[in-house]
This record gives C-alpha cells, sequence and structure tokens, in this order.
C-alpha cells in the first residue's frame, strides 16, 4: 500500500491512441483511478476535468486510469474509453488503460474514483475523494484543490487523506 510520505510507484500506462504515459516530474501529478460506468466516477467526472483545465497553466498533469476487467465490465473497454475521449470528454486528460490491473494494484486503488496527488518528486500527498460529495456539483472538487493549493505552494495538504467513495474497482477473478 502506498501511504502518504511514500514515493509513489512508477506507472507506463498506453492512452487510448496507444501513446506511453508516465509520471514526468510536474509540478504536481493527480492520478484518477476511474472508469465508464460507475455512478460515482461519472458524478465527479466533470470537476475533475474542471480541475485539470484550471491547473494546467501552474504545471499540473491530471492522468485519468481505467482499471477495470473489461470482459465482465464491457463499458470498460479500450474501445468505449476511445469513445468518450473522442466525444472530447477528456479535455487535457489522458485517459489511460491499466489492462493488467497492476498499476491499481501498486497504489492500493479501491474505488472508482480514487485521487492521488503527487509532488514533483513523485511524493504522495492526498489520497482520497475529490470532495465531500458526489452529488453536489458546488464541493467543485474542494478536497482535491486544496491538495493542490497545497503541494503547489510546499505545503502539506489537509486533510491529506479522506475516504476514497465511489464503486469497487471491478478485479479479474
Amino acid at each position: 500500500m502506498t501511504a502518504i510520505g511514500d514515493r509513489a510507484p512508477s506507472l507506463g500506462l498506453p492512452d487510448t491512441d496507444g501513446a506511453l504515459h508516465d509520471l514526468d516530474g510536474a509540478p504536481a501529478t493527480v492520478i484518477v483511478f476511474t472508469c465508464n460506468h460507475c455512478p460515482y466516477a461519472l458524478a465527479w467526472h466533470e470537476r475533475i476535468i474542471d480541475v485539470a483545465r484550471d491547473y494546467a497553466a501552474r504545471g499540473v498533469r491530471v492522468l485519468a486510469i481505467n482499471p477495470n476487467d473489461a470482459e465482465r465490465y464491457p463499458r470498460d473497454s479500450v474501445q468505449e474509453m476511445r469513445a468518450r475521449v473522442e466525444r472530447a470528454e477528456f479535455e487535457q486528460v489522458p485517459y489511460l488503460r491499466d489492462e493488467s490491473q497492476e498499476v491499481a494494484r501498486s497504489y492500493d486503488a479501491r474505488t472508482t474514483p480514487d485521487v492521488f496527488v503527487l509532488d514533483a518528486d513523485g511524493i504522495l500527498r492526498y489520497r482520497g475523494a475529490p470532495d465531500s460529495d458526489h452529488d453536489d456539483p458546488s464541493q467543485n472538487g474542494a478536497w482535491l484543490r486544496g491538495a493542490l493549493d497545497a503541494v503547489l505552494d510546499g505545503r502539506s495538504p489537509d486533510p491529506a487523506e479522506t475516504t476514497p467513495i465511489g464503486c469497487s474497482i471491478k478485479w479479474r477473478a
């Protein structure tokens, strides 16, 4: 399990066009384990994309990772992921496929969504939900934004960890 203050596991995952993405030393990196079918992931989706848009000028990188078993959950297939990207649902955010589920396991990701904020050195500084209520868009990703502001200002986020809320990751049997 990756704990607050630990170096985050590396990753090298393809996006829907096959281009590989990894951690690149951005001032802050947000990793969001998400998917195409979970109502929680869908409810928080626009708020996460807004964060990516709002923090891009500050060098923040947001990576969305779908680790779900696409055989049991066909809506999480690469083809369905690609369709969402083609509809411009992932503006400024690469949508990556964790086919082996190794990256999700290495982060101990539990839900969709499950959000991780890393600093420029790849140290985990925040883990949990984007904000306190998936049903309240006015929350605007408050916990995620607070964590990013703290990391970018060289401070420790408060809170540094919240309980991720969402659908369980659909692990292969």
